[in-house]
Parts: C-alpha cells; structure tokens; sequence
C-alpha cells in the first residue's frame, strides 16, 4: 500500500456509464461481477488501464492541526508494484518509497533524519494496495475476491457495498455509486488513537479524464469521530506512462531526501 485535493467531474465519462448501464440487466439485479465490470468501463476500460505503466500524481494534501496547511506533493507509480510519495514542507521533504517487496521512509517533519524501512504493517499494507490500477482492475489477477453484500447510501446516493479479500486474507468494504459505476468510498486503514482501533474511510470525489482515464481529483480521508477530519489531497495533475528509472523506487539517500524530484 494509497494513492496519497479538486477538479471537475467527466460528464462524459458518466454519460458514457449511464448509455453501458442501460444496455445490460436492471441495475437490481446486477453481480458483483458485472458491477466490477461496469466500474472499469466507467474508469476508461480494462485495455486503457492495462495499456498504462506508470503514472505520477501531484497536487496538495492537508498536513491535519489547528493551522491544517497544505503541503504539496508528487506520487510515481510503476508496474507492477512500485510506488514513490514525497511531500514537501518548507525546506524538507518527507519520502515513502516501495520497491515491491520493500519500503523505506524519511520523516523529517519529526525530526527523524534518517532513513526507517516500512513496519510490518506498512509493508503489509503496502503490499496489498500499492497498485496504480486500483483494487478492481484484473482483480482476479490480483488474487482478489469480490463479493456483493448490497446497497447503501453514501452521503444521499445509491451505491453497491462490495467486499474485496485481498490475497493475503485482508479485507475491505468498497462503495460503487449505482448510477455513475465510480468508486465513491473505500475502507481505509483503522487507526488507533487514545487507545482505540477508529475506523477509516476514503472518499473518492470531483472526477477527470486524462489521457481516456477517469481519475478522482479529491481524496478525502475520514477517521470516525475525530473532529477534525476530514483530510483532503487534491490531484491537480496526472501523467500517464512517464519514463521512471527504476532507482527512483530503491532505499533513499539522505541527500537525495533534501530535494524534491523535478
């Protein structure tokens, strides 16, 4: 493990959802299957998305506090499971950094000025999520199971709960708007604060299309019954299929960690 803010919905894309919607079977009686499939066709479709072998995020993500500044950051993702999250604060920059198996971080917002491998929680979220396709796309190829428990409102809209397990057991609940077939809600991770597990939820919002794929602008994050969620990171801009040397995605030096990739 996500994918670290927006902009302006695809109304084409979602046109483009209602015309596939009306072809098929009455939206009650969908599968599991068939909403998955509805799903990746509202996002581009299944051969976009396997056409896509790299793509680098950038945009702004609210640090949290009384003052909640944002900080600007960049995403690189590259198959199959490779990931780079920095994110700036005045004349520091904070690395995560995922090789496929490995992860490494440098947090010098706490003073940290060192170079710490993932724990075994990181890694293990890392593992299961840290995918530039989402979970949906080739989810069985992914080793993924989805099953459809019903539907549910999600802020005054109809939306089909799924259940995704994960390949290594993990499970999470993924909402999928009944009407546009985009992702508008996914269980994060639970966090613990003051001694207790809180639940997690990311908020998929303000949707775009670049380069034939429909991307969220806005992920929000929201920790139940934490005052001061939510926290948003705003996707201003998306690259598809940049060139990315796979060093990028290796253990970070120190000096490498004082400046932000261009």
């Amino acid at each position: 493990m996500k994918r670290s803010t927006f902009l302006v919905s695809c109304l084409a894309s979602l046109a483009a959802s209602a015309a596939f919607a009306a072809d098929v079977a009455p939206a009650a009686k969908l599968t599991a299957e068939q909403i998955v499939d509805r799903n990746v066709a509202a996002r581009g479709g299944l051969e976009a998305w396997r056409g896509v072998t790299s793509m680098t995020l950038s945009g702004k993500v609210e640090a949290g506090g009384k003052a909640n500044p944002e900080l600007p950051f960049i995403m690189k993702m590259k198959r199959p499971h490779k990931s780079r999250l920095e994110i700036r604060f005045k004349d520091q920059t904070a690395i995560q950094v995922y090789d496929g198996t490995t992860g490494w971080k440098v947090r010098p917002f706490l003073n940290r000025d060192e170079v710490e491998p993932y724990t075994e929680a990181e890694a293990k979220q890392a593992n299961a999520w840290e995918e530039l396709d989402g979970p949906l796309v080739d989810y069985a190829r992914k080793g993924t199971k989805v099953a459809l428990v019903g539907k549910e409102a999600v802020e005054g809209h109809d939306a089909y709960k799924l259940k995704l397990t994960m390949k290594d057991g993990q499970q999470r609940g993924l909402w999928i708007d009944a009407t546009t077939f985009l992702e508008v809600k996914i269980d994060g991770e639970a966090r613990k604060m003051d001694g207790r597990m809180l639940k997690v939820a990311v908020f998929s919002r303000v949707f775009k299309k670049q380069n034939g794929l429909v991307v969220p602008g806005v992920l929000e994050t929201v920790v139940e019954g934490v005052k001061q969620s939510p926290h948003k990171m705003r996707i201003e801009t998306v690259t598809i299929n940049e060139p990315l040397a796979d060093d990028l995605f290796t253990k970070p030096q120190l000096a490498m960690a004082k400046a932000p990739t261009r």
